[in-house]
């Protein structure tokens, strides 16, 4: 069989929890096999901020995330054309997942207004417009040859009600049969569909049902975590996997945070994405079992301990918290060195979680993670109830008395970096 009669993907599930939907699959794409469940870092244009490709390599991240919206303004089209694509342009050998520059009616709506076309955005770096249709999307995803696709969907906000989500999630629909009518490289790259329906079950069966008639090599989950509650979040994750094939992956959109990769995994998603690693390692917090350690405070000033003695990425190999404390938010180079610490973290998590479910050991993996996590306070209510749907208990002494429905420390914090963030990118 020639390279152009292979599959651009196949799946296979490798092992199963007998417990819960947590599964270990082999992806295999044309530039990297991916061990699933997989965490993919995200460099929105062709680069994760502090990390080069060959530090990639060496902590064995297997896919990394580009974002079509930037790329399709810089570096644009031709150029990336001319380079070969992505794969040539940014130095990386291994496989690559875009998204499809939706997100951004979300993130960049007073840039954009959209309609039955697609998406009028104003370039927040000209003013110039920008008209991005399905099809237009799809053609800056051949140009870039992302061994994996996104439709270009219409996304509301979670929070979203009425007659706006069942017209955002017909319109999904409707847009993906344009995009695999333009799709131009499909004996190379993959095209997702991407499953949206607000918080409303019935609009996401509806979705779900109508995306599985088309012939596609795997799904995404869309139009979450984006501020709705925790009990909301996983109530939808779980109603989507519910319904999707067995035979064929499943990427969680936007989700990072390690409890929500944790109960996310036990619902049966092997596919997750996030800038939170990187982003918070610029604000100075290395990510760990029990959280996050902010290093800018005082405490470590003279610890000299590495951030994590169970970490074998090279942060932890050659410098204290001390070191970090020192240089944390006031040189770049702290960036880059924390950057490294939390990409080897969430990869260690996942293959953690893979390691688990082989083992059929996935549901005491998680009790003793949870314990972990949440050492000095109880494990929120949203987190139990989402573990008992998949049959996972954790013991008594890790139970919380009351059922708040609140954003997680977290979640604020990540709030608060956002906008702190796009203040320091704008000046």
């Amino acid at each position: 069989m020639g390279p152009s009669q292979i599959p651009p993907l196949t799946y296979k599930v490798v092992a199963e929890c007998s417990v819960s939907k947590a599964r270990a699959g082999l992806m295999t794409l044309r530039h990297s096999e991916v061990n699933t469940p997989v965490f993919m870092p995200v460099g929105t244009q062709g680069t994760l901020k502090g990390i080069v490709p060959d530090q990639l390599i060496e902590l064995n991240c297997q896919i990394l995330l580009g974002n079509t919206y930037h790329l399709g303004l810089r570096p644009g089209i031709e150029t990336l054309k001319k380079a070969g694509g992505l794969h040539k342009f940014m130095g990386w050998p291994r496989a690559i997942l875009t998204d499809s520059g939706g997100f951004q009616m979300v993130s960049l709506l007073q840039l954009a207004e959209i309609d039955e076309r697609g998406v009028n955005f104003r370039s927040p770096f000209d003013n110039s417009q920008c008209m991005l249709t399905p099809e237009h999307s799809i053609q800056i995803q051949n140009a870039i040859g992302a061994d994996i696709m996104m439709q270009l969907d219409d996304v509301v906000k979670t929070t979203t009600t009425g007659p706006r989500v069942e017209e955002a999630m017909e319109r999904t629909i409707r847009w993906v049969d344009r995009c695999i009518e333009a799709h131009a490289r499909d004996d190379e790259q993959s095209l997702f569909p991407i499953v949206q329906g607000g918080l409303d079950v019935p609009l996401r069966q509806r979705c779900v049902s109508a995306l599985m008639e088309r012939q596609v090599r795997g799904f995404a989950v869309g139009g979450l975590s984006g501020g709705e509650s925790k009990h909301d979040f996983w109530r939808m994750v779980d109603v989507c996997t519910g319904y999707l094939p067995k035979d064929k992956p499943r990427y969680l959109m936007g989700v990072g945070f390690a409890a929500d990769l944790v109960v996310c995994v036990a619902l049966g998603i092997d596919m997750f994405d996030c800038v939170f690693p990187t982003r918070t390692a610029r604000f100075g917090c290395a990510l760990v079992d029990s959280g996050q350690l902010n290093l800018k405070q005082p405490k470590y000033k003279l610890d000299m301990e590495p951030i994590d003695k169970d970490c074998d990425c090279s942060t932890c190999k050659r410098y204290t918290r001390s070191y970090l404390h020192h240089i944390a938010t006031n040189e770049s180079v702290s960036s880059s060195l924390l950057s490294i610490h939390n990409v080897a973290y969430q990869l260690r998590l996942m293959r953690s979680m893979r390691e688990a479910i082989q083992r059929d050991e996935f549901p005491k993996f998680v009790a003793d993670f949870m314990a972990r996590h949440f050492k000095e306070e109880p494990v929120p209510a949203w987190i139990r109830e989402a573990l008992s749907a998949v049959n996972i208990q954790l013991p008594a002494d890790l139970e919380r008395s009351d059922d708040q429905d609140q954003k997680p420390e977290t979640e604020k914090r990540r709030e608060t970096e956002d906008a702190a963030d796009e203040q320091v990118a704008s000046s």
